[in-house]
C-alpha cells in the first residue's frame, strides 16, 4: 500500500475484548480473525466495535474476553449479501496491536470523496445533523465506503459539499442500534457503524469546528 493510502485512512481504537478471535477468511495463506472491543465514550455509554486482525500480527497471542487491547489500522468496508440485498459492513482492519493504555481510545482520520449528496436535517428537538458517505481510496484501485454523521454547526457546513468534493474528517467510530422491518412485517434489532465527525474541512485546508 502506498504512502497516500496509509495517510488518508487512519484508525485507533482501544477497549476491552468482548469476543475472542474467530476465523473469518484466508487470503494467499494469511488467515484473518474477527473480534469485538467494548470502547468507552466520554459519557457512560460505550461502543462495541468490530476488528479484523491477521494471524501474522497475532503470532502466539490470543486475546481473551476481558483483556485490554489497542488496535491501530484503517477502517475497511465490504458488501455482504443479506436477504437478497447488499449490506455495507464496516470493520477496523488491524495493522498494529498494543495494550490500549495510552492515547485517545477512539480516533478516526479520513480523507476521501463525497460519493452521495449529503443529507442535512434538523430534528424535532432542533438538533442539526448531516449524513454523509465518503469513498476513501485504497491500493489496487479499491475504495472503502464509510458512512459519517456530522453534528451541530458542522452539519450545515457539511451539507454544502457536493458529490466529488474531497474532504478531511476527524471523529470516532460509533455503533448504533436500530430496528429493521423485515418482509413479513416483523422487526429485528441490528447494529450500524458510522464515524461521528468532530472536525471536517475541504481536503488541503486545516480541519476545525465551524
Amino acid at each position: 500500500m502506498g504512502y497516500e493510502q496509509m495517510q488518508n485512512n487512519r484508525a485507533y481504537v482501544a477497549g476491552t475484548v468482548t469476543s475472542e478471535p474467530v476465523f473469518s477468511h484466508e487470503v494467499l495463506g494469511e488467515r484473518f480473525y474477527d473480534l469485538t472491543l467494548d470502547v468507552k465514550r466520554l459519557s457512560d455509554r460505550s461502543d462495541t466495535l468490530p476488528v479484523t486482525v491477521s494471524d501474522r500480527l497475532l503470532g502466539d497471542f490470543r486475546p481473551e474476553i476481558g483483556d485490554r487491547l489497542g488496535v491501530s489500522g484503517q477502517l475497511r468496508s465490504y458488501n455482504k449479501q443479506c436477504e437478497g440485498r447488499s449490506k455495507l459492513i464496516i470493520r477496523v482492519f488491524a495493522r498494529e496491536l498494543d495494550d490500549g493504555e495510552g492515547g485517545v481510545p477512539n480516533r478516526i482520520e479520513l480523507e476521501g470523496y463525497v460519493c452521495k449528496p449529503p443529507v442535512y436535517r434538523v430534528t424535532p428537538f432542533g438538533r442539526e445533523i448531516c449524513d454523509m458517505l465518503l469513498a476513501v481510496n485504497r491500493a489496487y484501485n479499491k475504495s472503502d465506503y464509510i458512512p459519517a454523521i456530522v453534528w451541530g454547526r458542522n452539519a450545515k457546513y457539511a451539507g454544502e459539499f457536493a458529490v466529488g468534493d474531497r474532504v478531511s474528517v476527524t471523529g470516532r467510530l460509533q455503533s448504533r442500534i436500530y430496528q429493521k422491518t423485515l418482509p413479513d412485517g416483523s422487526t429485528e434489532e441490528r447494529v450500524a457503524y458510522e464515524v461521528s465527525v468532530s472536525q471536517i474541512c475541504a481536503a488541503g485546508e486545516r480541519a476545525g469546528d465551524f
